[in-house]
């Protein structure tokens, strides 16, 4: 059994390292992206599904609250955590629609949008990319080995090289935390220039 854990570990490690040295660039790009946004007074906007809806969640939870400075809150919504909106949307439309309708009515140009598939190819995630690149909307797309569909319609897609969906997952919270963080640093460290 030990040698199971730490081979988990060890594996899951592998995928973040590999991942990282592969987007460090994209990584910091977004995160003046996210800041740039927040200093306009717009919004960070995420939605996905099962595991992703709780890592979207998560992320908009550590921007509006605070990830590891006191600070301002920053303002960022999860689209999964509505259930009323989210079931009468699906109940009276469909399934495919629950973030596309919520997006048309909660986002403004110059909002940044955070998109969380492990596959990339959950319909109501794809559809609701269409709505934000109609809109204006800065896109990221966090997905896995074979999220191409949902990487395609994103301005930044960040893309885990593997299609173990643990992995994937572990990865997209891991890179969440990372954003948070340098979204703190850039806004809140970095001496503004006059």
């Amino acid at each position: 059994m030990r040698e199971k854990v730490l081979k988990a570990f060890e594996e899951s490690i592998e995928v973040k390292k590999k991942f990282a040295e592969g987007n460090v660039d994209a990584i910091i790009e977004a995160a003046k992206v996210i800041a740039d946004a927040f200093n306009k007074g717009k919004k960070l906007i995420l939605f996905g599904n099962g595991g992703s809806a709780a890592d979207a969640s998560h992320i908009a939870a550590e921007f509006v609250n605070k990830f590891q400075k006191e600070r301002p809150s920053l303002p960022a919504i999860s689209l999964n955590t509505d259930m009323a909106v989210i079931t009468s949307i699906a109940n009276d439309y469909d399934f495919s629609e629950v973030f596309a309708k919520q997006l048309k009515s909660l986002s403004n140009e110059g909002d940044v949008v955070i998109a969380i598939s492990t596959s990339g190819n959950s319909p109501n995630v794809l559809k609701a990319m269409d709505v934000a690149k109609r809109k204006r909307l800065t896109t990221i797309a966090f997905t896995g080995l074979k999220g191409d569909k949902l990487a395609s319609k994103a301005n930044f897609s960040f893309i885990v090289p593997s299609d173990k969906t643990p992995h994937i997952q572990e990865t997209h919270i891991t890179l969440g935390h990372i954003l948070c963080r340098m979204v703190e640093e850039i806004i809140f460290e970095v001496p503004r220039k006059k």
